[in-house]
C-alpha cells in the first residue's frame, strides 16, 4: 500500500490517520509534505469542529522514514518542522489516539496535539540522538513546554522510549486507556468537544499557547457571539446548549 494521509469527517470530528503500515507508519517526504495542505480545507471548514490524528493498524508513528533522510540539506527537517507548526495552528481542538510506537517524528506530531490520548502498551520516544540529528529549536521548545526541561532533556539526550505510565506522569499524555478502549474514549471525548463552545476553545487554546496579542480580539468576538447568552439561556432552562460560534 502506499504511503499516505487518509482523512474523513463525520459529525464534525475530522479524522486524519497516518498510513505506511509496511515501515510502522513512519512519515516519508511526500506526507510531511502533504499534511499542512491537508489540514488547511479542514480548519476552513465549519461543519469540523475538532480533530482526531491517528495511525493504521497498532502503531501511531514510528517516526520519519529514515531512507529519506539521505535527501539533501535539512530538506526532510523543514518538512517536518513546517508540518509540525501546521498541526499545532490548527485553529479547533486536536487529539492524538495513539497505540503502539510514537516514536521520533510521530512523538513530534503528537505533541503538536493540543490533548493525547493512548492506549496502555503504546511507548514514546524522541530520537534525534541516535542519528546525530539536532532536533529542531522549535520543537524543542514545544517539547519542553509540555512535559518540562528536565523530562524533555532525558527523551533527548538518551533517546530512550518511556511507557504510558511515565508518559502520563510526565504530562506527555492526558489519558492512558485500556487494551480495546481506545477508540471508543476518543471518540466519545470528540463528541463532547463538538457540543461545547468553539468560541471558548479557539480562545483558550490560543492563551494557553502563550499567544499575547489577541486579548481585544477575542473580547471583541465574544461581545458579538450569541454563545454566552445561549449558554446561560440553556442553564436555566436545563437543555443542551446549541452554540453557533464558527458554524
Amino acid at each position: 500500500m502506499e504511503p499516505q494521509l487518509k482523512q474523513s469527517v463525520v459529525d464534525g470530528v475530522a479524522t486524519v490517520v497516518i498510513s505506511n503500515p509496511a515501515k510502522r507508519n513512519a512519515m516519508t517526504a511526500a506526507m510531511w509534505r502533504a499534511l499542512p495542505g491537508l489540514l488547511a480545507p479542514l480548519a476552513a471548514d465549519r461543519a469540523v469542529r475538532a480533530l482526531v490524528l491517528t495511525g493504521e493498524g497498532g502503531t501511531f508513528c514510528a517516526g520519519a522514514d529514515i531512507s529519506t533522510l539521505r535527501e539533501p540539506g535539512d530538506e526532510q527537517q523543514t518538512l517536518a518542522v513546517r508540518a509540525e507548526e501546521a498541526l499545532a495552528a490548527f485553529p479547533k481542538p486536536t487529539l492524538a489516539a495513539v497505540r503502539g510506537y510514537c516514536v521520533g517524528g510521530g512523538s513530534q506530531l503528537a505533541a503538536a496535539c493540543d490533548l493525547r490520548f493512548a492506549e496502555e502498551g503504546a511507548q514514546f520516544g524522541v530520537t534525534p540522538s541516535k542519528l546525530g540529528i539536532v532536533y529542531p529549536a522549535s520543537s524543542t521548545r514545544r517539547l519542553a513546554a509540555l512535559v518540562g526541561p528536565s523530562a524533555a532533556k532525558h527523551l533527548l539526550f538518551s533517546g530512550e522510549l518511556i511507557d504510558t505510565e511515565r508518559a502520563l506522569r510526565t504530562g506527555l499524555v492526558d489519558e492512558v486507556l485500556p487494551t480495546g478502549e481506545l477508540d471508543k474514549r476518543v471518540a466519545e471525548f470528540a463528541r463532547v468537544l463538538v457540543s461545547r463552545s468553539l468560541l471558548t476553545q479557539a480562545a483558550a487554546k490560543e492563551f494557553a499557547n502563550g499567544r499575547t496579542d489577541r486579548d481585544a480580539h477575542w473580547a471583541e468576538q465574544a461581545r458579538g457571539s450569541g454563545d454566552t447568552a445561549e449558554g446561560i439561556a440553556a442553564f436555566l432552562e436545563r437543555r443542551a446548549p446549541r452554540f453557533t460560534y464558527g458554524v
